[in-house]
């Protein structure tokens, strides 16, 4: 649920944000999950099935929300000082943004580090901090064209706010300098320097300094113990053969760290590895692997049970435990149906966790295997577990994911929903531009609000965007957590996992239910999992 406070984005409106959120996660409604704070409204991600339904949690958040103005006064915003090397290589547009705005390079660096700047809300990768107050003779269109690497470090400035990148990674804004802080480290108490509310101030350095800096940061924040277990180290239960089509390690995601821009990650279809999970007898958020179109090829020096869930191949078959002897070497070759399929083992895989998670999150190197997708030569780790599956069994196929390769799938309306009608009413295609943050279809080309009447607000897997071409954009596991195209639709969670299975080239309808509907569903989805759960407890020895 998003509620977002009107008026104009200034420091006061960022006060009133940051109150309200605060008041929600002071005293957290039922079913709460985690709280996001962005420019002028804060999402509250919940359980539907422990919420009690959408009218009572509306009820309580209002409640909340008239009492939220108490919370200001406890809330003491940090300065933090950042230095800025500005210019030359590691500020490759300070000339072209200072021409078009008619001053001298030096005129933009002494306005620039002149500023006091609010940090709005953090985002679009982890620590990625959104600063208002970028003096307005800055202002300054973003590229036209998207770099691909855009260096860890680097300070930008897009449209009227400036930011800093976190991690090295895609982007467009205009680069006018480079700090050595580091935005995000795992490995601190707070992985993200900089949080809402916060006040910055820029401090020009030269060059040298910027390089002692660097020295000295990374001396100081490098952790010995993060990241160490990497699963190379030759013992283990299981030996990769062979990888797979970007094979990584998966539970089901992160939680708590979303107001920190951290990804919810996890596995993309979130049922198949919950029910591949309870086929082997474990919890449902034990570690697994996820591949994409092709799977692994492992050798095990252990016996344990193994399953398939998601898309199905030759080498496994789906929805069963099978135990498998120490030597065996499992080949889980082309999926014939489906795009991601998820092997779970008993126990499950154990990694270090990250931020709370295994799961995988290879654009800043969390969790699974160094942050990684899987190698030729990993050894993956299995604790020891002693568990056999009595009886000749098989689960009620009507728990399945309905997967197709032309699935009508239910939605509900966005919080900019121009469009709707066209979005539901014709077939739209999977191209080939998806990947684990999100997936890009070809259709008719949708009614769109102009950008810059928006405002940046909380996405999550399963929203769906509208970018400037007009062509949708549902989002996934990966997905950035604060998004600027409009929101048209939100797919409802029970029907994720068959988007999370189409292949480039197939078709999909979308049809709208209302969100209590979609919360019936998802309440219905669970006492489904948790009959299943209870039946399959009786089935291990």
């Amino acid at each position: 649920m998003v509620m977002t406070i009107p008026g104009v984005v200034d420091a006061a409106l960022a006060a009133r944000v940051r109150a309200l959120a605060a008041a929600i996660e002071h005293q957290p409604p039922a079913g709460m999950v985690e709280v996001v704070p962005a420019f002028s409204s804060v999402a509250v991600f919940h359980d539907p099935a422990l919420a009690g339904g959408y009218a009572r949690l509306s009820r309580e958040l209002e409640a909340l929300a008239d009492r939220s103005e108490l919370a200001v006064v406890s809330q003491q915003p940090r300065e933090v000082e950042i230095p800025v090397c500005y210019g030359g290589a590691h500020g490759l547009d300070l000339e072209s943004v200072a021409a078009r705005c008619g001053l001298a390079a030096r005129e933009v660096v002494a306005l620039h580090a002149g500023a006091d700047y609010l940090v709005h809300a953090i985002g679009f990768v982890p620590g990625f901090p959104y600063l208002g107050g970028l003096p307005d003779r800055l202002a300054t269109p973003r590229r036209p064209t998207v770099r691909r690497e855009v260096p860890a470090g680097s300070v930008g400035i897009g449209g009227a706010q400036t930011g800093i990148y976190p991690l090295a990674t895609p982007g467009g804004w205009n680069l006018i300098g480079r700090t050595p802080r580091r935005l995000f480290d795992q490995a601190r108490a707070e992985a993200a320097l900089l949080r809402a509310g916060d006040r910055v101030r820029f401090r020009p350095v030269e060059s040298d300094t910027y390089e002692d800096l660097a020295v000295a940061e990374v001396t100081e924040e490098l952790s010995p113990d993060v990241g160490s277990a990497d699963g190379t180290d030759g013992a283990g239960a299981i030996e990769v053969i062979r990888p797979g089509m970007f094979t990584t390690v998966q539970d089901l995601g992160r939680v708590g760290h979303r107001a920190e821009g951290v990804v919810a990650s996890g596995a993309v279809d979130l049922l198949a590895l919950r029910l591949a999970n309870l086929l082997v007898g474990n919890s449902e958020n034990v570690a697994g692997l996820e591949f994409t179109l092709v799977g692994p090829e492992l050798r095990f020096r252990r016996d344990t049970l193994v399953a398939l869930g998601g898309g199905e191949c030759d080498g496994l078959p789906a929805w069963l435990p099978l135990r498998v002897t120490a030597g065996t070497r499992l080949r889980l070759g082309p999926l014939r149906r489906g795009c991601r399929g998820y092997v779970a083992f008993a126990g499950g895989l154990e990694v270090p966790p990250a931020l709370g998670s295994r799961s995988t999150y290879v654009r800043a190197g969390l969790g699974g295997l160094a942050g990684r997708p899987l190698q030729a030569g990993d050894v993956l780790h299995l604790p020891e577990v002693h568990r056999e599956v009595t009886g000749n069994w098989r689960i009620d196929e009507r728990i399945l994911p309905s997967y197709s390769d032309a699935p009508e799938v239910r939605v509900l309306r966005g919080a900019q929903d121009q469009g709707l009608e066209e979005f539901c009413g014709d077939d739209f295609v999977l191209t080939t531009q998806a990947d684990r943050m999100g997936a890009r279809l070809r259709g008719p080309v949708l009614s769109r609000r102009p950008a810059d009447d928006l405002v940046s607000s909380p996405v999550a897997p399963g929203t769906v965007q509208v970018p400037p071409d007009g062509q949708p954009i549902v989002l996934l596991a990966d997905a950035q957590t604060i998004g600027g195209y409009p929101q048209l639709a939100h797919i409802a969670s029970v029907d994720l996992p068959l988007v999370a299975q189409l292949r480039p080239g197939d078709r999909l309808r979308f049809r709208e239910v209302t969100l209590d509907e979609a919360h019936e569903l998802a309440v219905d989805r669970e006492r489904d999992i948790a009959m299943l759960r209870e039946g399959l407890a009786q089935k291990f020895a």
